[in-house]
């Protein structure tokens, strides 16, 4: 795993923990990481990661409209 250091100013409080929420639950929403890296990057299990990303307006659900579509077409 690639480790990353940031400089955020001292007016800006937030703790590790958040930061690797916002940035995981952002990464997952892109479609780069998986659901599974993306919890094994906040170290919390898969269901936890799932259950926190609606408090970051994230759909557990990362599957695009098009296909979505394209899906029911052929059903």
């Amino acid at each position: 795993m690639q480790t990353l250091q940031i400089q955020l100013p001292d007016t800006v409080t937030i703790d590790v923990r958040e930061i690797h929420l916002l940035l995981a639950s952002r990464l997952y929403e892109k479609g780069i990481l998986s659901v599974g890296q993306a919890a094994q990057m906040t170290q919390l299990s898969k269901r936890t990661f799932m259950e926190l990303l609606g408090q970051y307006q994230v759909s557990v659900l990362n599957y695009p409209a098009d296909d979505i579509k394209l899906d029911f077409d052929n059903a």
